[in-house]
C-alpha cells in the first residue's frame, strides 16, 4: 500500500467510525445500551470467526491471555457503553467532538505508564483538539463553559473517552507478540460475553418482534463498518504510515459527523459551532506536520 493510498484509507476509516455517532443517535433509545453493545460485538465476532480460523486457527489463549484481554475489554467496553448511553441525552455532534479527547488521554496515559515522550507537536495537537471540542460542546458560549453546563450524556461520555484512552495506552503494555487479529478476536469475544452478562435480564424484556427494521439496519452497519471493516483498515494503514498518523485523523470526526447529519437531513448546528470544528481540524494538521518534521530531522 502506497503512502498516499494509506492516508486515504485512514481517512475513510475515520469516516466509517464517525457514522457510529449519527447512527447511534438514531437507535440509542431503541434498546438498553448493554443490549445494543452485545449485538454489536456479538455480530462482529460471528463475522470475524471464519477469518481467524482460516488464518490462525482457534487456540486457547490461556489464563494469562484471558486476563490481559479482559482488562482491555473492560476499558473499551466502558467507552462503547457510555457512547450509546450518552447519546440518549446528548447529540451526535457533541459526542463526536468529545471523542477527540481520546488521543490526548492516550498520550497522557502513555507518558505515565510507558514513559513515552509526547513532543511539542502532540502536546499542541492535544490542547488545540480539546479547545475545539469544548467550543463545540458549549457552542462557543464562555458563560456555559465557565458554568460547566454539560448535559448528562456529555458527562457520561467524557468518562468513557478517558477509559478508552487508557485502553489504547495499555495495548502495547499487554501485548505479548501475538498477531493483532488474534488479540482483537479474543477482545471482541470477551467484550461480547461481558455485555451479555450485563444485559441478561434486559434481553428478556425486549419485544424483538417490535424492533423496527431501521434499528436492525443501523446495527448491521455498525457491526460491519465501524467495528469490523475499520479494524482491517486501521491495522493496514498503521503498518504503512504509523499508528500516530492514523489516529491523528480522529480529529476529523466532528467534521464528518456534521457532514453526515447534514446529508441525512438532520440539519446543521448553530453558526457558533463551526469555529470549534475548524479548531479541531487544525489539530490534525498540527500533528501530521509535526510527524513529518520529526521524520525529516531523523533523516
Amino acid at each position: 500500500m502506497s503512502v498516499s493510498v494509506a492516508h486515504a484509507v485512514a481517512i475513510l476509516g475515520m469516516f466509517f467510525i464517525s457514522t457510529t455517532f449519527s447512527v447511534g443517535d438514531e437507535i440509542a433509545n431503541a434498546m438498553p445500551a448493554s443490549v445494543l453493545m452485545a449485538i454489536r460485538f456479538g455480530g462482529a465476532v460471528i463475522l470475524f470467526v471464519p477469518f481467524i480460523m482460516w488464518r490462525y486457527g482457534l487456540k486457547w489463549p490461556g489464563l494469562s491471555g484471558l486476563w490481559r484481554y479482559g482488562v482491555l475489554s473492560f476499558f473499551s467496553g466502558v467507552f462503547f457503553w457510555t457512547m450509546f448511553e450518552g447519546l440518549k441525552t446528548t447529540d451526535s455532534l457533541n459526542a463526536g467532538a468529545i471523542s477527540t479527547i481520546v488521543p490526548g488521554c492516550t498520550g497522557i496515559y502513555g507518558a505515565l505508564l510507558m514513559r513515552e515522550r509526547l513532543g511539542r507537536y502532540r502536546w499542541a495537537a492535544m490542547v488545540i483538539g480539546l479547545a475545539g471540542a469544548l467550543w463545540v460542546i458549549f457552542r462557543g458560549d464562555p458563560e456555559r463553559l465557565f458554568a460547566l453546563e454539560l448535559s448528562e450524556g456529555d458527562a457520561i461520555f467524557f468518562g468513557g473517552c478517558a477509559s478508552m484512552g487508557l485502553y489504547a495506552a495499555l495495548i502495547p503494555k499487554l501485548h505479548r507478540g501475538e498477531p493483532v487479529a488474534v488479540m482483537s478476536f479474543w477482545f471482541l469475544l470477551i467484550t461480547t460475553l461481558g455485555f451479555l452478562a450485563l444485559s441478561n435480564t434486559e434481553l428478556e424484556q425486549i419485544d424483538w418482534a417490535m424492533v423496527e427494521s431501521s434499528v436492525w439496519g443501523g446495527l448491521a452497519w455498525i457491526v460491519f463498518g465501524p467495528t469490523l471493516l475499520t479494524f482491517f483498515m486501521i491495522q493496514a494503514t498503521s503498518i504503512a504510515i504509523g499508528s500516530t498518523r492514523v489516529q491523528a485523523y480522529s480529529y476529523l470526526i466532528p467534521a464528518f459527523v456534521l457532514f453526515i447529519d447534514w446529508v441525512s437531513g438532520r440539519g446543521l448546528p448553530s453558526a457558533m459551532t463551526i469555529p470549534g470544528i475548524a479548531i479541531v481540524l487544525l489539530a490534525t494538521l498540527v500533528i501530521q506536520r509535526g510527524i513529518i518534521g520529526e521524520g525529516s530531522v531523523r533523516r
